[in-house]
């Protein structure tokens, strides 16, 4: 009667979770859809889809995710699988692992980068 089924990431495709300005959290989140972020958040972060960080928000500790577009400040080491999107108000300091990375004139990335590909195969067959 009561048994929750829990839902596929395709069908939490649109919806997005959100913390709003003046918000602060300590701890950590985890979440399977999306999720915009213009509060403070001092801990882990880990989502199965994209994070958004506004021009508002912080976060200060690491981030696990699909995809990230970061306008606010990060301290920390995140990685993310495909995109991750620097716009030209963000900080960032740390440590980043992404799999492709486009950063904005006049964003400040103060980070370590890693950029890694799912092939495992040199491009010239080493």
């Amino acid at each position: 009667m009561f048994d929750k089924k829990t839902k596929s990431y395709t069908d939490l495709l649109g919806k997005t979770n959100r913390i709003v300005e003046g918000t602060r959290i300590k701890g950590n989140i985890y979440s399977v859809a999306d999720f915009r972020l213009d509060g403070e958040l001092t801990g882990n972060f880990q989502t199965e889809g994209k994070i958004v960080i506004g021009p508002a928000g912080i976060v200060v500790g690491d981030i696990v995710c699909k995809s990230a577009d970061i306008e606010g400040r990060f301290s920390g080491k995140i990685q993310v699988e495909e995109l991750l999107n620097v716009k030209a108000t963000a900080a960032i300091y740390g440590e980043v692992t992404v799999g492709k990375l486009a950063v904005e004139p006049g964003a400040d990335f103060s980070a370590t980068c890693t950029m890694t590909t799912k092939t495992t195969t040199h491009p010239n067959g080493e």
